[in-house]
């Protein structure tokens, strides 16, 4: 099974930490990061596209992808 996230965030190193703690739990990066800035907040919100393949698994949508 191939499993899919999206990582979403402020551009600080909170948002760096959560996709390195990803990486280092074997999630790959899918693509390129996107950035966008929120004028309301006032913030650049960074997302990154991470996926894992799990072998011995079936997809559900009651999976809890953070369990990955």
């Amino acid at each position: 099974m191939k499993l899919y996230r999206f990582i979403t965030g402020p551009d600080d190193s909170a948002f760096c930490h959560r996709v390195t703690a990803a990486l280092n739990a074997g999630w790959d990066l899918h693509g390129t990061p996107s950035l966008t800035f929120d004028a309301a907040k006032g913030i650049v919100v960074c997302g990154q596209a991470v996926t894992k393949d799990v072998s011995g698994e079936s997809y559900s949508p009651e999976i809890k992808l953070s369990d990955y």
